[in-house]
């Protein structure tokens, strides 16, 4: 007598079972608890509003401020000071938990300084002295913002410069040399190019347009 041909409730009983990585061991969902994963991160129990009173409810919110503020980018220890202060978080509690993301890595000046410089001198072709004025408006203080500065390529923040000014010159043809000199000078000395160089890549700049073979 064959096998019959199982009905298909049957089959699907029959399959074996994948586990849900959408659930939890014990079967229940999973919330997409950044802070959860943190506090199992950082090995720090999960808050107890019963047992720790009122100030559970600000340390919790306070949480939460700086793990949106660190979403999708990293950010300085000042710019989180201040979004905390913003919020009216206490600044003992502030500045504790700043300590505890600092611990763990998810608060890192120096790291921060690095990929600011490396991107701003990429994307927006920023010099040395711009540079650090940016870091000094995001609390970066002045040791590590020097440290990370002194990673800057002269020969990759040179080439930087003269990339600005072939870009500008495009849309600035029929204009004369003495103007065309005061624009892209001004140009290069608002990106934060010092005058000796400004001036070195503009003269070159236009005496290759001049030239162009």
């Amino acid at each position: 007598m064959g096998v019959g041909r199982l009905s298909e409730p049957a089959a699907e009983r029959a399959k074996p079972r994948r586990r849900d990585e959408t659930r939890r061991p014990d079967g229940s969902p999973w919330r997409c608890d950044v802070g959860a994963g943190v506090r199992a991160w950082t090995g720090e129990p999960p808050p107890d509003p019963v047992a720790d009173g009122p100030d559970a409810d600000t340390e919790s919110v306070a949480r939460t401020i700086l793990l949106d503020a660190l979403t999708g980018q990293a950010r300085s220890r000042q710019e989180l000071r201040d979004r905390l202060a913003k919020k009216d978080v206490p600044d003992e509690l502030a500045e504790r938990l700043l300590d505890r993301f600092t611990e763990v890595g998810l608060v890192d000046d120096e790291a921060f300084a690095r990929s600011w410089v490396e991107s701003r001198q990429r994307s927006r072709g920023l010099a040395r002295r711009a540079l650090g004025q940016e870091l000094r408006r995001k609390g970066v203080d002045d040791e590590t913002a020097r440290t990370a500065l002194d990673e800057l390529d002269p020969a990759q923040e040179e080439q930087a410069a003269h990339d600005l000014v072939r870009k500008k010159l495009r849309s600035m043809r029929g204009v004369d040399h003495v103007t065309a000199t005061r624009r892209l000078a001004g140009l290069l000395a608002r990106k934060g190019y010092p005058a000796g160089l400004a001036f070195a890549v503009v003269r070159e700049e236009l005496g290759a347009a001049d030239d162009p073979t």
